[in-house]
């Protein structure tokens, strides 16, 4: 079996990927990701054996950028592009083909596919882009909802427009030009009638959604088996369990001095603090022994020694800290991450932080409901609660479509 795991995005779009691959190979598969060709990506993949075929520019340059609303387009006709060419090299004589990421990415993925004759599955690791009466679609940057909406039916009937909008163009020209018929419902078209959602159950109770046939799968992840750094682990070591605070791939453009916030709120809990650089860049404020700054490092196992972890709320933060049995404080800076930061406060395990920008008094607020003995209880017992099987649900659900693909004639 040969398997294409196709996305463009974050390390949160990109880490997933990794413990599918995993299990995939486990089972045999050959396996090639596509994905922007960061370092930190390729060195994650390199990790379970599997090569990264670099699509698009780097994900940390365009984030960390903040290219304006205004210019969506254009970078999403570059990135459909940019699928057409990497992964229709990478996909020849593949069996099977796993499309996330970025819309217009995933657009492209399943286009390629469909080129190539090869069976395709939609992924997508939060349920807020799969169409429900339930919950309102994420507007896009620059394209926001008529405040007087608030029927999600309809809201939904606009986010398929402005899906339209944005992408259909561009994604309409080079399937034209790859011997495709036009697309004109680009978000269903994604989606297709059967999309896995590849999260934790506890975490992210799947809604109702009528007109597709949505498959569960679980969380995919990778376990961590790398020693985190003796000078960590003799810090750890040396004291209480510290507070964690990271923001991952966020740039945290809104917040111009929170490494200073959070470590002034952290010691005002009498706490110590492990800082996470990530793509914000935290550093240090002080050469004061009770902080100390990591860059990559094994999050699986230094949330099961902290006391609470702050971070922005992605997918995959929020559930290692889940599986941790960590206390969360979640920050969310934007598109699914509030969701993210409900669902920790709805469960008891933490607190949600109203808005993106800390302050003192806020991220103080927040870390005294995490810290409480409830609040850190409540998290032991939901960590018992998440799966862990995601991963190997999906790998062998990849391995009976392949199964059941028709022979290519000779």
């Amino acid at each position: 079996m040969r398997v294409v795991l196709s996305t463009y995005g974050s390390r949160g779009d990109v880490e997933p990927l990794a413990g599918l691959a995993e299990r995939l190979r486990a089972l045999g598969a050959e396996v090639r990701v596509c994905a922007p060709p960061d370092e930190d990506f390729a060195q994650r993949l390199a990790g379970v054996g599997v090569p990264l075929v670099p699509v698009g520019p780097s994900a940390r340059a365009l984030t960390t950028a903040a290219p304006p609303p205004s210019s969506l387009p254009e970078r999403a006709a570059q990135l459909i592009a940019h699928q057409f060419d990497a992964v229709t090299a990478a996909a020849e004589g593949c069996d099977v083909l796993v499309a996330t990421g970025l819309m217009p990415a995933a657009a492209g993925a399943r286009s390629v596919a469909e080129k190539l004759g090869i069976p395709s599955v939609s992924v997508t690791f939060q349920q807020l882009t799969l169409p429900s009466p339930h919950h309102a679609p994420l507007a896009y940057p620059g394209r926001p909802f008529p405040p007087e909406v608030t029927d999600n039916r309809v809201l939904w009937d606009l986010d398929a427009q402005s899906i339209n909008a944005l992408f259909g163009a561009a994604l309409n020209t080079n399937r034209a030009a790859n011997g495709l018929p036009p697309v004109d419902n680009v978000r269903d078209y994604v989606i297709g009638d059967r999309p896995w959602l590849a999260t934790d159950p506890v975490l992210d109770p799947c809604q109702e959604t009528p007109d597709f046939d949505v498959v569960q799968t679980g969380a995919w992840i990778l376990p961590d088996v790398q020693p985190l750094p003796a000078e960590l682990v003799a810090f750890l070591d040396a004291g209480t369990p510290p507070v964690y605070v990271g923001f991952g791939s966020m740039p945290m453009h809104t917040s111009t001095d929170v490494a200073r916030v959070a470590i002034e709120a952290v010691r005002a809990q009498g706490r110590r603090a492990v800082v996470a650089r990530g793509w914000a860049d935290l550093a240090l404020i002080d050469d004061r022994d009770d902080c100390f700054a990591v860059g990559e490092v094994n999050q699986q196992a230094l949330f099961s020694r902290v006391a609470a972890v702050v971070h922005h709320g992605g997918a995959g933060t929020t559930t290692t800290a889940t599986r941790a049995g960590a206390s969360q404080v979640v920050v969310p800076q934007g598109t699914d991450q509030p969701y993210w930061a409900g669902r920790v406060a709805d469960l008891g395990i933490g607190a949600a932080h109203d808005g993106p920008t800390p302050t003192f008094e806020s991220l103080s607020a927040g870390l005294r409901t995490a810290l409480t003995p409830e609040t850190r209880a409540r998290a032991t017992a939901v960590a018992g609660m998440v799966r862990t099987d995601g991963a190997t649900v999906a790998a062998q659900l990849l391995s009976e479509i392949s199964r059941e693909r028709p022979p290519v004639p000779a």
